[in-house]
């Protein structure tokens, strides 16, 4: 499971207690994410998630990104909202690492998502855009193209190569995306990772959109253009749905029509947010300790999914 930090029974059990929640029934890891632990906690009062940060996260913006929820929750949106602690606090520290505890939210995320299940992302995703705009703070995205370039600039073609021989040749596509990555278009905070682990669902109906923590202030169109390449492939990267792609277009419009200037850019920032996890996911597997008791995950799925959209772009958007 991906729990990086192990906390015994009594240190649960104190740590809850810090939370007009109940008393601790139960403490179990999570083993979806790969950046934090994570617990689902039971007590007299019901459940709730426990995150510890362990990675990536930038302790001093917790407050951005918890504060985000609260904002969002207020709004109606389907997100968790924080739990604050006896004294308002909407993190504590254990030890030297910050802990947050975040309402627990019914659903299960889709494994094989239905047209209609990607058209109402479509709309949820477009709902937070909307409701995010008025969100006092903010915070600037360290995962840009540019930011992505320089961090598969700085793995060694040898050690891109372990992962799998043609990953080095992705660097060299980095620099020519980077001389097309539009510019200007109508922002907010977006979530920037709005894969389907990431979404929560009772059928058709988004119930929860989690795991915020890499939100930041960016292109609306952008965040449209990561969910289509998460949600629009098989796991591979391989086969495209345009079924799939088709629904959740029209549900964000729904809600939020594109301006023409976006739909146009869509397939190139499609291209930007391939390279984004191809860098992520390969400094991933570079990066995770050996002893970590979590699957890395395969960069050349979003290779797979770039060559699609530097040939087929239009095609995937119409």
């Amino acid at each position: 499971m991906a729990v990086y930090t192990h906390l015994g029974a009594e240190d649960l059990a104190r740590l809850i207690a810090r939370y007009d929640v109940g008393e601790l029934v139960s403490a179990k890891g999570i083993a979806e994410g790969i950046s934090n632990s994570n617990w689902l906690i039971e007590t007299t009062r019901g459940r709730f998630i426990l995150t510890m940060y362990e990675r990536r996260i930038d302790i001093g913006e917790l407050p951005f990104f918890l504060g985000l929820l609260d904002h969002l929750a207020s709004r109606g949106c389907a997100v968790p909202a924080t739990i604050h602690d006896r004294d308002g606090a909407a993190s504590r520290k254990v030890d030297d690492k910050a802990v947050a505890l975040i309402e627990f939210l019914p659903g299960v995320s889709p494994t094989q998502p239905s047209p209609e299940q990607a058209r109402a992302v479509g709309a949820a995703l477009a709902q937070i855009h909307l409701a995010a705009r008025d969100y006092p703070q903010t915070r600037r995205n360290d995962l840009t193209p540019k930011d992505s370039a320089t961090t598969l600039q700085s793995h060694g073609e040898d050690e891109l190569a372990l992962i799998d021989p043609a990953l080095p040749q992705v660097r060299e596509r980095a620099a020519d995306l980077l001389e097309r990555w539009p510019e200007g278009l109508p922002e907010s905070i977006i979530h920037s990772d709005l894969f389907p682990d990431n979404v929560l669902m009772l059928g058709e109906e988004v119930t929860g959109l989690i795991d915020f923590y890499f939100a930041a202030r960016d292109m609306m169109a952008y965040d449209l253009a990561v969910t289509h390449a998460a949600w629009c492939f098989d796991k591979t990267g391989a086969r495209f749905d345009p079924a799939i792609g088709q629904a959740l277009v029209a549900g964000y419009e729904a809600v939020r029509p594109l301006d023409p200037v976006e739909r146009e850019a869509l397939p190139v920032l499609a291209e930007g947010a391939c390279l984004r996890f191809v860098a992520s996911r390969a400094e991933d597997w570079l990066d995770t300790p050996a002893d970590a008791q979590v699957l890395r995950k395969d960069p050349m799925d979003f290779v797979r999914r770039w060559d699609f959209y530097a040939e087929e772009g239009a095609r995937a958007f119409a």
